[in-house]
């Protein structure tokens, strides 16, 4: 255990802090709010908060827009509340890291007002610009969020290149002093105190210098409307074979590694073991495993409808063993939900399980070997809020979606609109639900807070309530946390898969050389027995009315234990390989 740093055995909680507690009742979360809450972090168990955008903004995109990388949005408080936010966390054993967004800055960034008032300024060459091609942009470049990837200033007569929404200019980081800029805010914040950071659309840094052609026949927004049609496997893997085509030549270049080992010398010069998240899957991104970032994150495991054994075990079985042909030192990071995603409750629901299969996917998580990132109000059970409105939408990228399915492509207006509410972002970041009172208890009655609350506050989805009922959902979530962190075998150990063809459970093994702990997962509606073969002690169970232990928990050699269905056991084993099967009806 004293070899493996705190990030390898840690937590993490991201908190989207326009959603996560409103101090001054704006409607508007704030760092006051967060500070207010720091307790109740602490009691839920987490180790360290992966805190979203904090930064000043326009907010065309949620605060990936930034306009200055050292202060603090006005709305969220200032830079003595973050130092407050910063204290208190580490105060209670809470790391902090931030999100750092260095492929683009905001265009009111003052930097990009200076590079685009003309073509001979000290900042003319912070961005990338191109002269256009005849009359129009200099190649057939899409924006991942709608339109043309160039933007046209008269000012300059050139382009400016935007792999996001046109008011997110690229920066060039071919240019050292864009470098210098970036790394004296990076910094900024580690002198501060910060234990990290968690890396925004790293693969996008670099573009094809030649800047050739796509060799797709559409926009992005027909191909969006290609993917949202799309009904079967085949159809889904041809339009992921379009968006692989036409983005080709605008990410995963081979000089973000280089950067990347910069950025990690620089944090590495840092006591305190800083860490460095990639937001992307790319094995790569380790380097030699020391040399680059420390983590990804392991998104192929989120990316299908429904969680199942085998599809679970395919995934670690390739993961684990990608990293171990890196390094012994690359370590895995694992989650199934943050603010660009369905919430966890509803997306892995069955609609008739889903309170079972909350508790099923938390306790995978927490077992799964690595470090797990968790979401803001998933240990409530929070769901996506299908917005019904166009005129409540705030992330852009729904709202040009739904303009693109009408004004472009004749989509009727409600089913463009409800098309627009499962594509937009705003269904996940929805405001935290603390009570059940007026706005779920985010902020006061008669403020409009920022995004409308989820109703269903009122039907127990909220903290209040839940802290009160000893079988809630989030009293679960604070005891599978506490297990996790008392128990060196589920945050270090070795994974061993078990029964690997077993169609309705998921069985594993996490060891270390003094502990050993039996993970099953019951995926299906039929109940399963467990033999031990030497005494075995319960440690978790998801379900009430468990089965074959006595009262201490204890199971010795020959008995049984009754997995009821949708449940999730964790025992620490004694013994040879357990015998699993069907139990007789």
């Amino acid at each position: 255990m004293a070899s493996f740093k705190w990030w390898q055995k840690a937590v993490f909680y991201q908190i989207y802090p326009r959603s996560f507690a409103d101090a001054n009742g704006d409607g508007i979360g704030d760092l006051p709010g967060i500070i207010a809450r720091l307790d109740y972090l602490r009691d839920l168990g987490i180790d360290a908060i992966w805190l979203s955008p904090h930064y000043p903004s326009p907010l065309f995109d949620c605060g990936y827009d930034i306009s200055d990388y050292t202060s603090v949005a006005p709305e969220y408080g200032t830079l003595d509340d973050f130092r407050r936010f910063l204290d208190g966390a580490h105060q209670r054993g809470i790391r902090v890291i931030l999100d750092l967004v260095l492929n683009h800055t905001s265009d009111q960034h003052p930097w990009f007002l200076e590079s685009a008032s003309s073509r001979d300024n000290p900042k003319a060459d912070w961005y990338v610009w191109r002269d256009g091609k005849g009359d129009g942009p200099p190649n057939n470049w899409q924006s991942t969020f709608g339109g043309s990837a160039w933007e046209y200033v008269p000012a300059r007569g050139q382009y400016y290149y935007h792999y996001f929404f046109k008011q997110q200019p690229d920066l060039n980081w071919h240019n050292p002093e864009v470098k210098d800029a970036m790394f004296q805010a990076v910094r900024f914040w580690l002198d501060m105190g910060v234990d990290g950071f968690r890396l925004d659309a790293i693969g996008t840094i670099f573009e094809h210098p030649d800047m050739p052609d796509h060799p797709v026949p559409m926009t992005i927004g027909q191909l969006r409307h290609l993917g949202e049609s799309a009904r079967t496997e085949e159809e889904r893997a041809e339009c992921g074979r379009l968006w692989d085509a036409m983005f080709q030549y605008q990410h995963s270049r081979p000089e973000v590694h280089d950067l990347m080992r910069e950025l990690r010398a620089l944090v590495d010069t840092y006591a305190g073991d800083r860490v460095l998240v990639g937001e992307d899957d790319n094995l790569a991104y380790y380097g030699n495993g020391t040399d680059e970032l420390h983590m990804v994150f392991n998104f192929p495991l989120m990316r299908t409808e429904r969680l199942n054994p085998a599809w679970v075990r395919a995934n670690q079985r390739e993961r684990l063993r990608a990293l171990a042909k890196i390094s012994p030192d690359a370590w895995p990071c694992n989650t199934l939900g943050n603010h660009d995603s369905p919430r966890v409750y509803n997306r892995y629901g069955d609609g008739v399980h889903d309170a079972e299969l909350a508790r099923l996917h938390l306790t995978l998580l927490l077992t799964l070997r690595g470090t797990p990132f968790l979401y803001n109000g998933e240990e409530i059970g929070m769901t996506d809020l299908m917005l019904a409105d166009i005129r409540q939408f705030r992330d852009v990228l729904g709202i040009w979606f739904y303009q693109a399915q009408v004004e472009e492509l004749g989509v009727p207006p409600d089913i463009a609109l409800q098309r627009a509410a499962r594509l937009t972002r705003d269904k996940c970041r929805t405001p935290m639900q603390w009570a059940n009172a007026p706005n779920g208890g985010f902020c006061p009655a008669g403020v409009e807070p920022w995004l409308p609350v989820n109703p269903n506050y009122a039907q127990g989805v909220n903290v209040a309530e839940q802290e009160r009922n000893p079988d809630s959902l989030l009293n679960f979530y604070r005891r599978a946390l506490r297990l996790r962190r008392e128990t060196p075998a589920l945050m270090v150990g070795d994974y061993v898969p078990l029964d690997t063809n077993a169609e309705d459970y998921l069985a594993f093994l996490r060891r270390t050389e003094g502990q050993a702990c039996l993970v099953v997962l019951n995926f299906s509606e039929r109940r399963l027995t467990l033999r031990a073969t030497g005494e075995a002690r319960v440690l978790l169970s998801s379900r009430a009315g468990g089965q074959g232990a006595g009262p201490s928990g204890v199971l010795r050699a020959g008995t049984e234990l009754v997995v009821l269905p949708y449940e999730a056991v964790v025992l620490e084993w004694g013994g040879g390989a357990p015998r699993i099967r069907p139990a007789r009806r």
